[in-house]
């Protein structure tokens, strides 16, 4: 019993969740209603995004054991083996899934799964190429969305926002992760060109995102209550964030900052379900 509940630990639920909201959103604005195929995409997104914080946790065990040794792995909670099996069966479930909406979808959830994986194994240790990385591939839920449902076009303006939010956010968290990171030569935009120059692109990608957030309002894409939700929703919490992130924070406090502009991005999310002329 306390495996199982470490594994769905493991599969940090309110991460996949983030995705599964983006597939549907994406769906949603495509406006077709094909409600099945986009259920499947959000099932196979879920399941990508568990398989992969599996393997992420896996891979990263000792340098939880500094950052956040209440997780799974470094507390005993789960076998390195379980978590190396849990992470594998969830990504063939997921590519099985996607076969069932289109190839378009298949070829999508195998790349998702392949990219993820490499991402954790090679490229997670890079100054800024893993962070665009992860931005993309949480982009890429919005564009599964339209895929599955039939009409992609609609979740450009989605995937747009979405990969400067979630850049932002990552270019965060390598703050929040700096000591566990340098002790373990992990390079990241913070260990390599220092917390403050970190904190300076931080700030660049939040001013990014906050200008495109409002772009498909002006452009007439969303109605008038997209823009009120964001001004007065998304962007207090988002200045917030950008004003409290300095480089003197210990990362706890920088971790939690990390997980509040997650939990606006939901804010945002809504805004667009209401604001969308479907």
């Amino acid at each position: 019993m306390r495996q199982l509940k470490g594994l769905y630990k493991l599969s940090r639920p309110l991460s996949t969740f983030s995705g599964v909201l983006a597939v549907v959103l994406g769906g949603y604005v495509a406006g077709t209603g094909a409600w099945l195929k986009i259920t499947l995409a959000a099932l196979s997104t879920m399941l990508i995004s568990a398989g992969a914080n599996a393997w992420n946790d896996y891979l990263d065990v000792e340098i939880d054991k500094i950052n956040q040794p209440q997780r799974p792995l470094p507390s005993g909670a789960v076998s390195l083996r379980a978590a190396r099996n849990f992470s594998f069966i969830l990504a063939v479930l997921s590519i099985v899934l996607a076969a069932f909406i289109n190839w378009q979808g298949f070829l999508i959830a195998l790349a998702s799964n392949i990219l993820l994986y490499v991402y954790s194994w090679k490229m997670k240790s890079t100054v800024l190429v893993g962070n665009a990385i992860v931005a993309f591939m949480s982009a890429m839920s919005a564009v599964f969305g339209g895929v599955a449902a039939g009409n992609v076009a609609p979740t450009f303006w989605l995937a747009v926002i979405i990969v400067s939010g979630i850049m932002g956010r990552e270019i965060l968290k390598t703050m929040a992760d700096y000591e566990g990171d340098l002790r373990q030569r992990v390079r990241t935009i913070a260990t390599a060109w220092g917390k403050r120059n970190a904190r300076v692109v931080f700030h660049i990608m939040v001013s990014i995102t906050l200008i495109m957030m409002m772009v498909p309002y002006l452009l007439r894409v969303y109605r008038p209550i997209y823009a009120y939700m964001v001004v007065l929703g998304v962007y207090p919490v988002v200045l917030y964030i950008a004003f409290r992130a300095n480089p003197e924070r210990p990362g706890p406090q920088l971790e939690k900052l990390s997980q509040l502009m997650k939990y606006d991005f939901l804010i945002w999310f809504l805004a667009v379900l209401l604001g969308a002329a479907v």
